[in-house]
């Protein structure tokens, strides 16, 4: 076999795909190429896709124009530090979340359609509710800063932006201001309110205590404290008694010891017995006497004569002994004893002193029994007493940090009621927007002039990139293994010339009839404008 017929080696995957791949030169050639086929339908396409969205721009798409207003919040004032402590600002923190709760409420929704004349039309209850909602979604509350509420709403119509906006910065003055006169109305009328409550309760808890109180002598104040004293005085007092009853019981006990010792008649000398021991005596001196003188001597005879007297008397009283009146003698003879007597007063008197000691011990027990069984009413009722007063004390500190609270309010509810608390004003004004806002007719003229470009481009693209047949003379070469000799170019007879040129000129057409188009629409604009 000669080698002319021998077949060339396979392809590998990797070069048949570098082969079927096209340089940047050769894909631009390519699809130049491509669009000048097919220049009637890529201008057909770019003049249909303007042309929509001229349409969609205009009709479709509808322009909104945005009106704002901002207000001003300021809670500072010259009379803010003057009553400091005595009223309550009654300001919102929150003071965007507060818009809201005013702007999308029902009650300025309704006022809205008025101002809007949505309500000239004559609307059921769902179309209202429908229309509320639209105007909640085009609305928008923000807060730029602690003391600025901005509120934005989004019209077709720029004369009825700017109308609701003003009317929304208005109403949420109004409604703002209202509602904190309101609130701080509430607050006064809801603390007057529980004043009035806990004076009742406080009055019902005064009577219950001056009712217990009257009912029960030993539950007045202090009484425990007296009745501890006066049981400490009578302990005292027993424990003295008690100690002068042992001691005067003691001294009586000793008196009648000492008073068992006497005896209570005692023996006394009588006048013969003393004669007798005058007699002796005289007789003892007349022997002395007679030691140192005579019978005669003078005292010798006085004391014989002193004798003799004596000797007489000694006789007479003899005499007078045995006479019948022997009681009276004996009387005489015998006394009673001093000391017996006298012993017998004292333990008389320690006898009376010791019985009224024990009635006085007695009296002071009796008293302080009495005081004990008082002391343990005392602390049964102390119980009942403490619950009365303790829900007395609780209501009548209640009762007084409400009075001051409600004077608080009530000094509240004036600055509210004078707009002094929470001042509100409009900052920036809403105008009458001149330009619609967001998506422009530019905007999307340009938007669909560059998808009416891209989009024939890209289907150009995507049929040279996917299409199978060999676009260029190397993919020949490459694919076959074989030399390329020559390339015949593609000549075009002079029908098809014509037939080019007009699918050109009509091409041109189109693109300038879409180009006239917006023009007019721009210059009808600019002249409306």
């Amino acid at each position: 076999m000669s080698s002319n017929h021998i077949l060339p080696p396979p392809r590998t995957a990797a070069q048949a795909r570098k082969a079927d791949e096209l340089t940047p030169q050769e894909l631009a050639f390519v699809l130049l190429k491509e669009a000048r086929k097919r220049v009637l339908a890529i201008a057909a396409t770019f003049s249909a896709i303007t042309l929509l969205t001229l349409v969609v721009g205009m009709l479709i798409i509808p322009r909104n124009y945005i009106a704002s207003t901002t207000i001003l919040a300021q809670d500072s004032d010259i009379i803010q530090p003057l009553l400091e402590g005595r009223a309550v600002s009654t300001g919102v923190s929150d003071r965007a979340g507060m818009a809201r709760q005013i702007v999308y409420g029902r009650k300025v929704l309704q006022e809205i359609l008025a101002v809007g004349k949505w309500t000239e039309k004559e609307l059921s209850p769902v179309a209202q509710d429908k229309l509320m909602e639209d105007i909640r979604n085009n609305t928008t509350v923000n807060s730029p800063r602690n003391d600025l509420v901005q509120i934005s709403y989004r019209d077709t119509n720029p004369e009825r932006a700017y109308r609701v906006t003003e009317a929304f910065g208005t109403l949420f003055m109004q409604e703002a201001l209202a509602t904190k006169e309101r609130e701080s109305r509430e607050a006064y009328e809801f603390i007057d309110k529980q004043v009035q409550e806990y004076h009742r309760k406080l009055t019902d808890a005064e009577k219950n205590l001056q009712d217990y109180r009257s009912r029960n002598a030993d539950a007045q104040p202090g009484s425990a404290t007296d009745v501890n004293t006066r049981i400490s005085s009578l302990r005292t007092q027993v424990e003295q008694t008690r100690m002068s009853l042992l001691e005067q019981e003691s001294r009586a006990a000793a008196i009648s010891d000492q008073l068992s010792g006497e005896s209570a008649v005692t023996a006394v000398q009588t006048r013969e017995s003393l004669y007798r021991t005058q007699l002796i005596e005289l007789r003892t001196e007349l022997d002395r006497l007679m030691l140192t003188f005579t019978e005669r001597h003078p005292d010798v005879v006085r004391v014989r004569h002193q004798i003799e007297d004596v000797q007489r008397a000694i006789a007479q009283e003899q005499e007078r002994r045995k006479q019948p009146t022997q009681g009276v003698l004996a009387s005489e003879d015998a006394q009673l004893n001093p000391l017996y007597n006298e012993l017998r007063s004292q333990q008389a008197q320690a006898r009376n002193e010791a019985a009224a000691t024990r009635s006085r011990m007695s009296i002071a027990e009796s008293m302080l029994g009495a005081e004990l069984d008082r002391s343990r009413r005392i602390a049964a009722s102390e119980s009942a007493l403490a619950e009365l007063t303790r829900d007395y004390e609780v209501n009548r500190e209640i009762y007084q940090d409400l009075l001051r609270r409600r004077e608080n309010a009530r000094v509240s509810m004036g600055l509210d009621q004078e707009n002094r608390g929470l001042t509100l004003r409009i900052q920036d004004p809403a105008t009458m927007p001149l330009r619609p806002s967001g998506l422009r007719f530019m905007h999307i003229a340009a938007a669909g002039f560059t998808f009416a470009v891209a989009l024939p481009l890209g289907l150009i693209f995507l049929l040279v990139r996917f299409d199978p047949r060999v676009r260029v003379a190397r993919q020949i070469a490459q694919k076959t293994s074989t030399p390329l000799l020559t390339v015949i170019p593609t000549y075009l007879t002079p029908k098809e010339r014509r037939r080019q040129s007009l699918r050109f000129m009509a091409s041109a057409a189109m693109v300038c009839g879409v180009f006239v188009v917006y023009g007019l629409v721009f210059a009808l604009k600019l002249t409306s404008a």
